[in-house]
């Protein structure tokens, strides 16, 4: 959330006037994270399951996986249809 203005008045029977004050105010609430544990040995569809347990969608999935590809962290060739 972000706050960006705040008014001032003057208190009564004072020769004041009504100012904007700009006052800058962010508040941010971190998500809990979604973890993947993976055993030594487990395939794509174990990652897949998994990548659809905590939420991801197809579309995704596809972009995790063809990431990995790219780093060198998938030894699979990838046929997207």
């Amino acid at each position: 959330m972000i706050s960006e203005t705040e008014v001032s008045q003057p208190n009564g029977f004072s020769s004041g006037t009504t100012q904007v004050v700009q006052q800058t105010t962010v508040r941010a609430q971190d998500k809990p994270v979604n973890r993947i544990d993976l055993k030594q040995g487990a395939t794509v569809e174990d990652l897949v399951q998994e990548l659809q347990r905590i939420g991801a969608g197809a579309r995704d999935v596809i972009s995790i996986l063809q990431a990995m590809k790219e780093a060198g962290a998938l030894e699979a060739d990838l046929e997207v249809l």
